[in-house]
């Protein structure tokens, strides 16, 4: 980092780093497994940022959306329960359940996110950390979100 450079040299990304940037196939299972508990619960508007180059906090954010309290619950429950039964692994920190306009759960290397849609658009966290590079979400959990691999496709 520069001397009186408020960000790191690393925002400017080449070729050479945008192809060494996670792709989907290299997310942690954790990560994996919370987006497909996220979109089980119908989740939308799924969201992985790779921190790695921008923060030393995280090595990822995964962002959600609801479309209102219940269901950011919802996804926020679902996440939880899924990590902790099939990886024994529980979030350090639970924020905004309440409230639920905006859940965060912290696993240490990832953070998931999930807001009510009015709140996402309001802190715009994809807008702040702009300089992470986006990790493309599986096709097999995009698919679920997007209503792929439903009955009625099938039929």
């Amino acid at each position: 980092m520069g001397q009186n450079s408020p960000m790191p040299e690393s925002r400017e990304r080449t070729e050479g780093e945008a192809a060494a940037q996670a792709s989907p196939a290299e997310l942690d299972e954790r990560v994996r497994l919370a987006l497909h508990a996220a979109a089980e619960k119908k989740a939308h508007d799924l969201v992985v940022l790779d921190l790695r180059e921008v923060a030393s906090f995280t090595d990822y954010f995964v962002i959600a959306s609801g479309t209102n309290v219940r269901q950011v619950q919802a996804v926020a429950d679902e996440v939880q329960e899924q990590l902790r039964k099939r990886l024994g692994v529980r979030p350090a920190r639970v924020e905004g359940y309440n409230s639920a306009e905006w859940v965060l759960l912290d696993y240490g290397d990832f953070i998931f996110h999930v807001f009510e849609e009015k709140s996402r658009r309001f802190y715009d966290l994809e807008r702040l950390w702009r300089d992470a590079a986006r990790v493309p979400v599986p096709a097999d959990i995009a698919g679920e979100v997007s209503g792929g691999g439903s009955l009625r496709d099938e039929r």
